[in-house]
């Protein structure tokens, strides 16, 4: 029989993939579907300016739209009082030249050290010091630098969906919700209309399924193609609005309007060649905490891994393990 404290590792666990996905989703639409926005010059630039923070150090020119970048994603539960920590660390590797994408996801629970509070789990360096420190963090963490960081509260993908008038899916299997959205709620198997609050219960839903974490990455899939499809299609002022609303209020960003616009025109590419590492540790208790132990071998495969996707030289198959990892070719 699962104990409380299985049951409560996989809540944790079903919470952060969730917000991975998020992340995933608000990067494709950068890359690929931002560019219907830019007809609406002036609401998208205020937007722009809303998620805009500055960040200390130099700034990436990527004026040019050929510039391999890494872009630190994270993804934040943030509630009134509380800012929160990073619980989906991705670093998004972006290759025009090549048109792929590396996507390394790093364990929340990573020990490492932080500036100024020793050695912690890497999720605490936002709570501590905002996207500064995370930033910092995670460019000592794997030895590398980060041009750009993007951070999404949790709130996103229901503001999205709702915020473009709800998305229509084709459903593969029935099944009947376990308290995701609404218990009892009958997802019915065919074309179905989804609300921003009923595609979380869409996307997070995974022991139903019998093809597992495939089924709900497909799933995933779904919803961010059907979000950038009904995307395109919006023309009321009223729901550019609340997209833009949407992401104004979700979103912090060192990308500038120009920057947005360069990823939305010159890296669309990228979306052809999607690859996904899992960064790999041991689980183990340290002065009664619990962590992941990331070797240094382990960190320098990555660092490796990450400098070969910005060389253009990437190739997975040297790299590949038992993790969540996988390559993802992905329509134009």
């Amino acid at each position: 029989m699962e104990s409380r404290l299985e049951r409560k590792k996989r809540r944790k666990k079903k919470k952060r993939r969730f917000k991975k996905f998020l992340l995933f989703l608000i990067l494709i639409l950068l890359i690929g579907g931002g560019v219907y926005f830019l007809n609406a010059y002036n609401a998208i630039k205020a937007t722009a300016e809303k998620m805009h923070l500055n960040l200390p150090g130099k700034r990436t020119d990527i004026s040019n739209g050929n510039k391999p970048i890494n872009i630190l994603l994270l993804g934040v539960d943030e509630r009134p009082h509380d800012v929160g920590r990073s619980d989906t660390i991705i670093v998004a590797t972006l290759n025009p030249k090549d048109h792929s994408m590396l996507m390394t996801s790093i364990p929340r629970d990573s020990r490492t050290e932080v500036e100024g509070h020793g050695l912690t789990k890497i999720n605490a360096a936002y709570a501590y010091g905002g996207l500064p420190l995370a930033k910092s963090t995670v460019e000592h963490f794997l030895n590398i630098k980060i041009d750009y960081v993007a951070k999404i509260n949790m709130q996103g993908l229901v503001d999205l969906v709702d915020a473009v008038g709800g998305i229509t899916v084709d459903n593969p299997i029935d099944w009947y919700d376990k308290g995701f959205y609404k218990k009892g709620y009958h997802y019915r198997k065919g074309e179905i209309e989804l609300n921003g609050p009923k595609a979380i219960g869409y996307v997070r839903m995974r022991h139903q399924d019998p093809r597992g974490d495939i089924g709900r990455n497909y799933r995933e899939r779904q919803v961010i193609q059907g979000i950038i499809d009904k995307g395109k299609s919006v023309t009321s002022v009223t729901h550019m609005q609340s997209i833009l609303k949407a992401l104004g209020d979700n979103i912090k960003t060192n990308l500038t309007f120009d920057d947005m616009k360069s990823i939305a025109f010159n890296y669309r590419t990228v979306r052809e060649h999607i690859y996904n590492y899992q960064v790999q540790g041991d689980p183990q208790m340290i002065d009664g905490g619990s962590y992941i132990v990331v070797s240094e071998e382990e960190k320098q495969k990555v660092h490796d891994m990450i400098q070969d996707e910005l060389n253009g030289t990437l190739d997975m198959s040297k790299y590949q393990n038992d993790g969540d990892n996988s390559n993802t070719e992905a329509s134009q």
